[in-house]
């Protein structure tokens, strides 16, 4: 009798709890999926009793069917409680869950109206002995393994919320969750004997009733400690991804529900072998899935990137680590400010960057929130550590965590050296990588809440590492570059001083050729010794002024006639010149330039003249007067420059057709002329000859416009 009676108190327990929750606060989400859940229950309870009272077995399947149809929305009811119950953020979760929720309560309405029929196989007549056990059919067996499934999920979100508390919140929820929890255990284990069993026993719905007076004295110790089920928490991503020992668990079950279906079809003969084989088959994917690292964390990785609201207010971080670090130009306050960074953010006071040394796999200590170069104690070049931490980090790009490595080479590298690890404060390990190069690592300690790093500090901690590792590689590569200028600053300052140098060599070899044949000429003799002291005059002027090389030109101008300086460097240049000279000075104004720098623009331009012809060649040099501007021209009949070389290449430094140039002097000069604001043109055909035009402003302050002029 008493089984009878206790469905029915069932009912009046869940009714009464129910109107009290929503009395308590009725416009509560929680508060109203909690008096639904608890009417469903209600309504379970009373048709269970109205099963068991019954006597025929028509009466017996009209009160199952009853029941089966008030079961069918309890899923989709206590998923959302179980999504929203303590969850400050319910309506985002809500809003994720909202199709699952939808199917929780569909699939199992359709299988108890829909396709009713197909639920039991059941003879016809109904005997009295089908009530006792009665069998499944497609429906049905669908209907309890979506069940066990839906059930599997809710227990999920309860242990989580569960193991999100601490203190006196858990204290006031404890008996909610084990209340609620313990029906859907509860749930697992019957929808998984049916489902093995493929049938409905009869000893089944006492079973379920006193299951339920259970919860409801769970939940009415919970409610006399909170009665407004009003708990506010954010979830640590660890619980749920914890609980995937339920969820495989629930797969497992799963997996020993088709056993009855592999029974039915070999039979009895063959039930027991085939049997064994396949729970010893689900034994082992269970022992697959629970061992495996790999879906581990990227079941983690799902459930933190889809279900909960972000740890890390992303743009947030991610300005203030930019507006930290842009303005920085050396390395080691990169390293500084980004160790600071994370330490401050993930709550790490042990934070520390280590760079790779060029062309070694020594480290140096780039940064660091606990160590010195005075203080590292030697851990920046322990070779046997760093050789294989260096190359582990190469094969496997990730972040590392050694202080419970789950890795096989993190597990033995820390046990081989486990000292060293504790002394250098490495418990995370993040490879910077840039350009698939890795140019050092950061390392972290342990946390000062001594909590674990879950996958969304893994992840932080990936941003940052892979910004910090491309602003390392463009400071070193800003560096290189740096360098190279500073080498090329050099080699241009050394290749024009070698440049005039080498202008003034040639003066002096061909004197000092001509010597022995004209020594006794004291005409010859007075015109070498006014060479040499030229020579060493320009020398010590080079000297003087090798530093205004490698800046702008600073001119030092004066009124000087075109016509008397050019002159004046030919009859220098006596001697040293093999081709015919043919002058053609014309009258022009004096103009405002440096001598000495357009000098060295002459001397270049009849070099180049001469080095260009043969000794049956001929060197015009003219001077005229267009517009504004003076004009010096140079004209040899040599081999003449190649149109494409004119075009790439015939100002720029190192560029010569010359075995034995340098590629300094147009260059130099086309420097010297733009200095004067002036301009410098080119014409030439190969075989043919080549012209070369300065043309300089008369005064200082004119512009040389870039029209072409016609002499």
């Amino acid at each position: 009798m008493i089984q009878y009676f206790i469905p029915f108190l069932n009912g009046l327990l869940c009714v009464g709890l129910g109107a009290f929750v929503l009395s308590e606060n009725r416009r509560s989400f929680i508060h109203q999926t909690f008096f639904f859940g608890m009417i469903v229950l209600a309504m379970e309870e009373l048709f269970n009793g109205m099963v068991m009272k019954s006597g025929l077995p028509t009466e017996v399947l009209y009160w199952r069917r009853w029941e089966l149809t008030a079961v069918a929305p309890l899923s989709a009811v206590w998923l959302l409680f179980s999504v929203s119950f303590g969850r400050s953020n319910y309506k985002e979760l809500i809003a994720k869950w909202k199709w699952v929720a939808i199917a929780f309560l569909l699939f199992p309405l359709s299988m108890v109206t829909i396709f009713i029929d197909a639920f039991f196989i059941l003879p016809d007549p109904l005997e009295e002995s089908a009530i006792l056990v009665m069998p499944l059919g497609w429906s049905g067996y669908a209907f309890y393994l979506f069940d066990l499934v839906s059930s599997v999920v809710i227990l999920m979100n309860l242990e989580e919320t569960l193991r999100a508390t601490a203190g006196n919140k858990r204290w006031q929820i404890k008996f909610m969750i084990l209340g609620v929890g313990g029906l859907f255990a509860l749930e697992v284990y019957t929808a998984s004997q049916t489902l093995l069993f493929s049938s409905i026993r009869w000893g089944m719905g006492p079973i379920n009733s006193f299951a339920v007076l259970v919860a409801n004295v769970f939940i009415i110790f919970s409610l006399m400690r909170n009665r407004f089920l009003d708990v506010d928490l954010y979830f640590s991503r660890t619980f749920l991804s914890n609980s995937i020992t339920v969820a495989v668990v629930g797969v497992y079950l799963l997996a020993v529900g088709i056993l009855a279906k592999a029974i039915g079809f070999f039979g009895e003969n063959g039930a027991v072998p085939v049997g064994m084989f396949f729970v010893f088959l689900s034994l082992l994917a269970l022992s697959a899935l629970l061992l495996s690292d790999h879906l581990r964390q990227e079941f983690k990785r799902f459930i933190s990137r889809n279900f909960y609201r972000s740890r890390y207010d992303y743009r947030k971080e991610w300005m203030a680590f930019t507006r930290q670090t842009t303005s920085l130009v050396e390395v080691r306050d990169l390293c500084s400010v980004v160790t600071k960074k994370v330490a401050e953010t993930l709550g790490t006071p042990s934070v520390t960057i280590w760079l790779i040394d060029e062309g070694t796999d020594l480290v140096s200590l780039g940064g660091s929130t606990l160590f010195s170069d005075s203080n590292i104690l030697g851990l920046s070049n322990a070779g046997k550590v760093w050789g294989a931490l260096l190359a582990m980090a190469r094969e496997n790009p990730v972040p590392f965590d050694f202080a419970s490595p789950t890795l096989a080479a993190a597990k033995q590298l820390k046990e081989s050296y486990s000292d060293y690890f504790d002394e250098a404060r490495i418990d995370h390990c993040v490879p910077l990588i840039a350009g698939k190069q890795l140019l050092g690592v950061m390392t972290l300690g342990p946390r000062v809440m001594k909590e674990a790093f879950l996958v969304e500090d893994y992840d932080l901690l990936k941003t940052i590492a892979d910004q910090t590792a491309g602003s390392l590689l463009n400071l070193k590569l800003a560096q290189h570059l740096m360098k190279a200028k500073e080498m090329e600053a050099f080699q241009t300052l050394s290749a024009f001083f070698i440049h005039d140098l080498k202008n003034v060599a040639s003066m002096l070899s061909l004197t000092m050729r001509n010597l022995p044949a004209h020594f006794d000429n004291p005409e010859f003799r007075s015109d070498t010794l006014r060479v040499i002291s030229q020579s060493v005059g320009k020398m010590n002027d080079m000297c003087s002024r090798l530093s205004l090389l490698t800046r702008k030109l600073e001119l030092q101008p004066a009124e000087v006639d075109l016509n008397e300086l050019t002159t004046a460097i030919l009859s220098e240049m006596n001697g040293s010149i093999r081709s015919m000279l043919i002058r053609n000075f014309r009258t022009v104004p004096k103009c405002s330039v440096d001598s000495d720098q357009i000098r060295k623009v002459i001397v270049n331009l009849v070099l180049n003249a001469n080095d260009a012809v043969s000794q049956q060649g001929t060197i015009r040099v003219e001077t005229d007067q267009v517009d504004e501007c003076v004009v010096l021209s140079v004209t040899d009949n040599g081999c003449g420059i190649p149109k494409e070389f004119i075009e790439r290449a015939l100002f720029q430094p190192f560029q010569t057709t010359k075995s034995e140039g340098l590629g300094i002097g147009l260059f130099h000069s086309k420097k010297i002329v733009e200095a004067h604001h002036g301009r410098i043109q080119v014409e030439s055909e190969e075989g043919v000859g080549t012209t070369f035009r300065v043309i300089l402003p008369i005064h200082q302050s004119g512009q040389v416009n870039g029209r072409k002029y016609e002499v």
